[in-house]
């Protein structure tokens, strides 16, 4: 994940996180949490219904060949390497991503590659 994406589930959280603390009569009672930031994490990519609670939508995807050679064929010529190397794979050579993750929060979506 990108460091825009790793903000985002920081907001979430520490919502998530105020969300188990509350004021009575001038005292702070605190409510022990269930998840912790990783596991609140793998809690939205797995529950559907958790995820909509939070309005957190984690989605974590391979991309397909024909992505992938995309994604190569976008990139400036200077960019790629053509060494040719046996039967190497030149999206392995070219170092593309295999996997899309994409965030969304408050009708922000953020997508990165891996």
């Amino acid at each position: 994940m990108n460091k825009e994406q790793e903000e985002l589930l920081n907001e979430v959280y520490r919502k998530y996180a105020d969300s188990h603390e509350y004021f009575v009569d001038g005292w702070l009672h605190v409510i022990p949490m269930e998840h912790s930031k990783e596991t609140f994490v793998n809690e939205c990519k797995t529950d559907t219904e958790f995820s909509e609670r939070w309005g957190l939508k984690i989605e974590e995807r391979e991309l397909n060949l024909e992505e992938r050679y995309k994604i190569l064929d976008d990139r400036p010529m200077w960019e790629k390497r053509t060494i040719n190397i046996g039967n190497a794979n030149p999206l392995d050579i070219n170092n593309v991503p295999t996997k899309l993750f994409t965030i969304s929060y408050n009708d922000k979506t953020i997508e990165s590659y891996e």
